[in-house]
């Protein structure tokens, strides 16, 4: 897409800090971390919610869940993690990109707004 944040960060037209790259994903450290460790993975096909998902993004997906956990050094995974999927402006998604949020480092405790 083109004013897209994370397909410009994924064509290398925005500097990121990459923890890890492959053909279907991006993983990169959150400017706003909101945990000790914040990272972002962005599929490289551009769509913004999981309804509009075709199937082979769908694929790509179940491919990012499994990718995740194989970095528990990269992400510092070791003591547990929180992957979340914000799905619309209530939600709080703020880049339209689907994106899995990565966060660990730290107990997470759960407050429902």
């Amino acid at each position: 897409m083109e004013n897209c944040l994370f397909c410009k960060i994924i064509a290398g037209e925005i500097p990121s800090t990459k923890v890890y790259e492959d053909e279907d994903m991006i993983i990169i450290k959150d400017i706003d971390p909101k945990a000790k460790n914040h990272f972002l993975c962005i599929p490289k096909s551009h769509f913004k919610l999981l309804a509009e998902m075709t199937d082979e993004q769908s694929e790509l997906l179940r491919r990012c869940f499994k990718k995740i956990p194989t970095l528990e050094k990269e992400l510092e995974l070791s003591g547990g993690y929180r992957l979340v999927i914000n799905q619309g402006d209530d939600a709080g998604q703020s880049v339209f990109h689907l994106h899995i949020h990565i966060l660990s480092g730290q107990k997470m405790g759960w407050t429902p707004a």
